[in-house]
């Protein structure tokens, strides 16, 4: 039995135009067995899917649209699909896979049966498009080997989703690292390896989009914080941790200090700690132009994740969240 014979493709996707054409195309030349879950799409996606030969999910409007819940409904109709199959890989709609990369990953998982997610290297289409799409393609490039969590696209051993449950569809950002969390709790691993998965074409073009896009970020650090709180390793502590730090924390101390010496001055310290920290940021990446505007961006995204997180602790529902993939690109 082939690799392609023992796995099936879940996708998901809102509003991804000719993107999730390319996106079925690629997956065709491997199988037949390819599901579309889309969320509320207004470019006709569902019919796209269909003509190209992918069974079309359509979710249901009036309850929460997530990632979450897409991948758990592809999961289920994949499963009615091919039943012996041994693998499920999810993948955005907004993704092309690499030539090679399904039979590598198949081959990792059999020889490493304790092995529940492998995932690979996703990487950016258009990287120079915008200052949005270079930041996104250097948050796809983490660490190879053992890791905590994979991201929207990896292969997945279908025991192991079903031994856990799946996604938590309650989540709207983050359930990725949650359920990677459970599964770990249940003594399975999740690596990355070191080659080519996808090629994401982002298509962040503008101010607004990245900063909906960083909100629900931010939203998502609290919830799945909230969801793994009880847990030996909470997950997403050091990023809300951080966002707090600097977007409360630094202000609120700087500002004590200027009222208590009855120094105004000592106001000036607050852009100046931003500043060091930027250059801090700029000297790991050995102080490029890039580097000092991924550095600058890095500190002002901590600005909507943490009005995301508060957001998600005085009360704000999911399905309140502002969606920057709500309109066709």
């Amino acid at each position: 039995m082939t690799a392609q014979d023992r796995v099936a493709f879940v996708v998901i996707g809102r509003n991804e135009g000719e993107r999730l054409g390319k996106c079925i195309d690629s997956l065709r030349r491997h199988t037949d067995r390819v599901v579309y879950v889309d969320s509320a799409s207004t470019d006709g996606s569902p019919d796209l899917a269909r003509t190209l030969g992918a069974t079309a999910l359509v979710l249901d409007e009036t309850q929460l649209l997530s990632a979450a819940r897409g991948r758990n409904a592809g999961f289920e109709e994949a499963r009615k699909l091919c039943p012996h199959c041994e693998f499920v890989h999810f993948i955005d709609g907004d993704c092309i896979l690499a030539d090679g990369w399904l039979e590598r990953a198949v081959a990792f998982m059999d020889s490493n049966p304790r092995v529940a997610i492998a995932c690979g290297l996703r990487y950016e289409a258009n990287p120079r498009a915008s200052v949005y799409n270079q930041l996104i393609d250097q948050e796809w490039n983490t660490p190879v080997g053992r890791a905590e969590a994979s991201g929207g696209d990896a292969l997945v051993r279908v025991s192991a989703f079903a031994q856990v449950g799946g996604f938590n569809p309650a989540l709207k950002a983050g359930e990725e690292p949650e359920m990677a969390s459970r599964m770990r709790a249940a003594g399975w691993e999740i690596w990355r390896l070191d080659g080519p998965m996808t090629e994401h074409d982002a298509r962040l073009l503008g101010f607004g989009q990245w900063w909906k896009r960083c909100l629900r970020g931010g939203f998502g650090y609290a919830q799945v914080w909230s969801a793994t709180r009880r847990g030996r390793h909470p997950v997403f502590t050091r990023q809300l941790r951080s966002a707090f730090l600097w977007m409360i924390g630094v202000p609120l101390l700087v500002c004590a200090a200027a009222v208590l010496f009855r120094a105004p001055l000592v106001l000036v310290g607050i852009p100046i700690a931003y500043a060091v920290q930027i250059a801090r940021i700029a000297a790991r990446r050995h102080f490029s132009r890039t580097a000092w505007l991924s550095g600058a961006m890095l500190m002002l995204a901590k600005l909507p994740e943490t009005i995301g997180a508060l957001s998600f602790f005085l009360g704000t529902k999911p399905e309140q969240l502002a969606d920057y993939r709500a309109t066709a690109r």
